[in-house]
This record gives C-alpha cells, structure tokens and sequence, in this order.
C-alpha cells in the first residue's frame, strides 16, 4: 500500500512539473502574443485512432471557420492517431520498461497561455468517446494538479457518428463533463442552431463534408469557440 502511494504520488508531481515547466517557458511568449493585439491560438484535438480521416476533416472546417472570426486567432490541429497515450498513468502508475508515453509532449502546447480555445473531436464508438480520447483527458490530472492550467480556456467538443443520430450528443456530453472538471468555459455551437456542439454524420458513402449540416454545427462550433475565447481574452482572464 505504500508503495503505491508514493507512486501516485510521484506521479502526480511528475505530472505538475511538466506543467509548470511549460507554462514558465511560454511567459515571454505570451508577452509577445499581447504586443501582437492579443493574438491567441485556438488548438482542435482530434481524437480518432485513424489519421487524417473524417474526425480530423471535420476539425479542419471548424478550424477554418475561428480562424475567419477574427484576424487575431491562429489555428492549429492535433491528431493522437500513432500517439501513445495511457490513461493508467493518471492513477500513479509508473512507466514500464521501454514504454513510449507520448502525452507529456503535448503538455507545452496545451498548457501554452496563448491557447484560448480548445476543441475536442473524438469519433463515436457504442455511444461514447474513442478509448484514446479517454486516456487522453484521463491524463488532463496534470493540468488540475498544477493549478487548473486549462482553467478559464474555452472548450467546444465535436462529436462523428456513423448515423444522423448515432449518439453524438451523448459522447458530446461525456467529454464535456471531463471538461468541466478542468475549470473551462464550456460552449456548444452558436446560432442558428446554438446546441450542444458539432454533431458529424459519417455515412460511409460520401465524404464527411458533404454532411451539410453537420458542416454547419462544425462552423458554428469553431466561430462560437473564438467569439468566447476573444472576450476571455479581452478580460486578461
């Protein structure tokens, strides 16, 4: 029983130091991004096993869509897919031998101060989130642990389903509710239809961006993200 406490333990501070270390490096950074008019970067996560597929094209049009709000914002996509990400590592569990943890690299971009917006774009698999989108926020306890990082950036999460109503609200929701526990400001997409967020349609046929209206919440989503993520900035939260 020790011995696992002081793991988790180590674990956690592990965790906050690679947190503090990038947030430390990126001051004079965000010095920089101030003398710019408040440039900020809004960074979209996707979170499906396969790369540059319909998660990933239906990230970029949300993208497109923050970048075109205002000339201030800087977009950026992610994808996991390849990545090695293990959510045990969360509960204190130590590395095994030769055990490739990818996540700590993307601690600096995250936790970067000019990164407003994040937005989460995960697959639906039986009603729910990718297992690598879980281990992904499961791994979010660093940010927590060092002060909520995350807190008072702006999230949007963008859900794929292989139907019209194929359980993206629901997966949209489950993210949502690792989110909030990080201290953000949770958004769904804005008008016209101003819901819960992006829900895509992968109908196995056509290409993803065929699905108008899925193009649509996907637009609203990224433009509502930057409307937000500009007011917070403007704030000096």
């Amino acid at each position: 029983m020790t011995t696992d406490f002081t793991r988790r333990r180590f674990m956690e501070a592990a965790g906050a130091a690679i947190v503090t270390g990038a947030a430390t490096a990126t001051t004079s950074a965000q010095a920089a991004a101030g003398s710019r008019g408040q440039t900020i970067r809004i960074v979209g996560i996707s979170c499906s096993p396969r790369k540059g597929k319909t998660t990933a094209a239906s990230l970029r049009v949300c993208l497109q869509a923050a970048a075109k709000a205002d000339p201030r914002i800087d977009v950026e996509l992610i994808e996991l897919a390849g990545m090695k990400i293990d959510g045990s590592l969360a509960a204190g569990l130590p590395l095994e031998p030769g055990q490739k943890d990818d996540f700590p690299r993307l601690v600096p971009k995250l936790s970067d101060p000019r990164v407003a917006g994040i937005i989460i774009g995960t697959p639906v698999y039986f009603g729910n989130m990718t297992s690598l989108c879980k281990a992904f926020l499961d791994r979010f306890i660093a940010f927590r642990k060092n002060n909520f990082a995350l807190s008072n950036k702006v999230a949007g999460v963008l859900a794929v389903g292989g139907a019209r109503n194929g359980g993206q609200e629901v997966t949209i929701q489950s993210v949502q509710a690792a989110l909030f526990c990080q201290e953000m400001i949770i958004v769904g997409d804005g008008r016209p239809t101003a819901r819960i967020g992006a829900t895509v349609w992968n109908n196995g046929k056509s290409p993803v961006t065929e699905d108008e209206f899925g193009m649509d919440t996907a637009k609203n989503l990224g433009r509502r993200v930057a409307e937000v993520a500009l007011k917070m900035a403007a704030t000096g939260k």
